[in-house]
């Protein structure tokens, strides 16, 4: 799976943030409610125009900004 096939960024659509190809569901919304400790089944139930290969592909897309960018971490 590639996130490349369920993943977008279009300027015209949620101010440019990335978004599940062909919605209006950010990315940020799938991951705060994975790391609220929803269930993909959960998810796709909540948001039904997302898939379950979509809501695995945001951790894809997340687990490759991780790999590109450093944050700090607090001594």
């Amino acid at each position: 799976m590639t996130w490349h096939d369920h993943i977008s960024v279009d300027p015209n659509v949620c101010h440019g943030q990335a978004c599940i190809t062909g919605t209006r569901v950010m990315v940020t919304v799938i991951l705060d409610n994975l790391a609220a400790g929803m269930t993909v089944d959960e998810i796709v139930q909540s948001y039904p125009s997302v898939s379950a290969d979509a809501v695995k592909a945001t951790l894809h897309y997340a687990a490759e900004l991780a790999r590109e960018r450093m944050a700090p971490l607090g001594a």
